[in-house]
């Protein structure tokens, strides 16, 4: 069975309204006020995805808690917010590792808290987090060559 996209707008009002607990009219008027906005279809009819009913069951959870619409309507964009960010995360990690799997026995190189450029050895760790770790392919030289040695490196 093929798996079914949380964000694919397939559902109708009345289903979406159904599987959320609510009225209709409630999610209408979600939707005008920006609070929870499905998609649309080429006729203007609304068209919500599982994520818009699961954002739709919080909603329902965070006003019965007493939190105003104002407040609700924050909390959601910046679960969205996050949502992106991971999703980048994600593919950011993939890129590397791709690039990794494409490059055996690069090179790492870090940049110095004054801009320079540190050759690091194998195996050995960047010394502040706030070092930019950069890959290079390695020139000329078997995986086992030490690279070589800048001045900064202590």
């Amino acid at each position: 069975m093929a798996e079914v996209d949380d964000d694919a707008p397939i559902l109708a009002i009345a289903v979406a309204a159904e599987l959320a607990g609510m009225h209709p009219q409630t999610l209408r008027q979600y939707d005008r006020l920006g609070l929870v906005v499905p998609a649309r279809t080429q006729g203007g009819s609304r068209r919500y995805s599982l994520r818009h009913v699961e954002q739709l069951r919080e909603v329902a959870r965070l006003s019965v808690g007493g939190m105003s619409l104002p407040a609700i309507a924050r909390i959601l964009d910046l679960e969205d917010q996050v949502r992106t960010l991971r999703r980048q995360v994600r593919e950011l990690e993939q890129r590397v590792q791709a690039e990794a799997s494409q490059r055996p026995g690069a090179r790492v190189f870090a940049a110095g808290a004054s801009g320079a450029v540190i050759t690091l050895r194998r195996g050995t760790r960047v010394r502040r987090a706030t070092d930019v770790v950069l890959w290079r392919p390695r020139v000329g030289t078997g995986p086992e060559a030490e690279p070589p040695r800048d001045a900064d490196q202590t």
